[in-house]
């Protein structure tokens, strides 16, 4: 039937791992063994929870400095039999996670589907390939931006920006997290205005520009407003999944037919301590992915919010990587993004990737659609081999942008 196999970072001031591994093995699935009768542990034992493996690391200055004691570190993996649980996210990650997250010395790192247990979770219905079939775009990162300032604007104001935007070349333009429903900008008159303001675009230009409506509101009533979207002709939906949770982006994914943009709000109240928690990697990559997301955001390595180069390389190597069962999902490393910082995020995330900024866009010294143009010359300089400098005397927008942000930040590396 399968199993999950979960990763832990542990920490203990004992060093004594191998108890600790054994007492989550057991405090998670059947509670207790050495002392039960044998009779009971022949019946139990198919539930009974297995380590792995226990692999010590050395010591972290860092990490005795925030405990105020000496701690030992470990990487300890067990197995739980899915025989346990129901095939949905809640039960996984309460059974691998649900008290042990109260510890406060434990972070969940990664987790491993094993056998059928891996046929239960979707993936994106679309996928990277999916999205570039919609756009007509197969060689190079998809540059996208976004509404920026529309709270207390209208839906002229929204008007404007998305035609500069979609005129600046940019593939993809999403809703900013925040706008939710309002009588300035409706939802339904957001999705009406981007269909005729981005068909008139297309036509003038032949460049196709999908875009990301924030689907918000009450739980219980999302999957019939998006389901209106849908039938209003929406490209796609932005949705915050980290503050509404797996399970509910896992049953969008499986009644919308529309491609869904993961966002990062709230994450780091669950991944940004070193020492407990759950994983960037794992909750903005593998769990999304898995769960049906198409894209997700998560904050790059050299932009305002930035998290270590490894933890985004990570994040981008579990939407990418291929997994038999699920389709890739575009990572989207964001926040503090600017044309400058493009040879860096191609480096690092590849060709499938997307390129996403906010200010850097708008903050261009001639607009929306200048920010767009800086950004996708840059693109070409990257695929051309060549260095920005020289290509921003070639590229007027360019040129401005490099002059107003400089390259990328020294040490982004």
């Amino acid at each position: 039937m399968g199993e999950v196999i979960a990763a832990y970072l542990v920490h203990d001031a004992k060093g004594n791992f191998e108890k600790k591994a054994e007492g989550i093995a057991l405090g998670l699935t059947v509670g207790t063994w050495t002392d039960m009768p044998v009779l009971e542990q022949e019946q139990l034992r198919k539930h009974k929870g297995r380590v792995v493996s226990i692999e010590a690391l050395e010591d972290s200055e860092k990490t005795n400095l925030y405990f105020g004691k000496k701690m030992g570190r470990a990487l300890i993996k067990i197995a739980y039999p899915a025989l346990n649980f129901s095939s949905d996210f809640p039960a996984v990650l309460t059974t691998i996670f649900g008290k042990l997250s109260l510890d406060g010395e434990i972070k969940l790192v990664d987790l491993e589907l094993k056998g059928e247990l891996r046929t239960a979770f979707p993936g994106p219905r679309f996928g990277i390939d999916g999205i570039r079939g919609q756009l007509d775009v197969y060689n190079r990162p998809l540059v996208m931006s976004i509404f920026k300032g529309v709270l207390g604007r209208n839906l002229e104001f929204l008007e404007h920006q998305l035609k500069e935007q979609a005129l600046g070349g940019v593939d993809v333009i999403k809703d900013d997290e925040i706008l939710f429903d309002n009588p300035l900008t409706p939802f339904d008159e957001r999705i009406k205005l981007s269909r005729k303001i981005l068909k008139a675009v297309y036509e003038e230009t032949g460049h196709r520009t999908l875009y990301a409506v924030n689907l918000s509101g009450r739980t219980f009533d999302l999957l019939e407003k998006a389901k209106r979207a849908a039938e209003a002709g929406a490209d796609a939906l932005l949705f915050n999944v980290h503050s509404y949770g797996l399970d509910v982006l896992q049953g969008l994914r499986e009644h919308v037919d529309l491609p869904i943009m993961a966002h990062p709000a709230f994450s780091g109240g669950l991944t940004a301590s070193s020492f407990y928690g759950v994983s960037n990697a794992l909750l903005l990559g593998k769990l999304v992915r898995y769960a049906g997301a198409d894209f997700s955001l998560f904050p790059s390595p050299y932009g305002n919010v930035a998290i270590p180069r490894e933890e985004a390389l990570a994040i981008g190597e579990n939407l990418t990587g291929h997994e038999t069962e699920w389709k890739t999902s575009f990572p989207v490393p964001s926040a503090g993004i600017h044309p400058g910082m493009v040879p860096d995020l191609v480096a690092d995330f590849g060709m499938e990737s997307i390129i996403n900024a906010g200010g850097g866009v708008h903050g261009h010294p001639d607009g929306a659609r200048g920010g767009g143009k800086a950004f996708r010359q840059a693109v070409d300089a990257v695929l051309q081999g060549r260095d920005l400098e020289s290509y921003a005397r070639e590229h007027s927008e360019l040129e401005k942008a490099l002059q107003l942000w400089g390259g990328a930040p020294s040490g982004s590396k």
